[in-house]
């Protein structure tokens, strides 16, 4: 028994091993989202905190909200709040049990990433 040869193997899966699939890279992007709206959110409280503190402060915030950094920062926050929106009715799907096959589950992972980018176009059209 001691001088069982030992086999290079990992000890548990990773992600090295597993395929790549649709539903797995939605689960994923569903928590990244979820923690990215935090900056977001840290901007826009960050921008009407300085609208109430001074109108000097309000245009330091308004010039950063409306640079090219802050509209990327917003735009994809609005993306992120659809996409998190979305992802939150499929797991409602799957709770409910229903959707759980591998065909089905990757059909509503292209459905959530579609109409999360389809809904922040029109979101932003309307805004506009």
């Amino acid at each position: 028994m001691a001088n069982a040869k030992q086999v290079e193997r990992p000890l548990s899966p990773h992600l090295q091993i597993y395929r790549w699939q649709l539903p797995m890279i939605t689960s994923i992007l569903t928590r990244i989202t979820g923690h990215a709206l935090i900056f977001g959110g840290l901007m826009v409280y960050w921008w009407l905190f300085c609208a109430a503190v001074s109108d000097e402060y309000f245009q330091i915030a308004n010039a950063v909200a409306t640079s090219w950094f802050g509209d990327i920062v917003l735009t994809g926050s609005l993306w992120a709040v659809w996409y998190h929106y979305l992802a939150g009715l499929r797991h409602l799907v799957f709770d409910a049990g229903h959707g759980l096959d591998v065909p089905t589950a990757t059909k509503l992972g292209w459905g959530l990433i579609i109409g999360s980018v389809l809904l922040t176009v029109i979101t932003i059209l309307v805004v506009q």
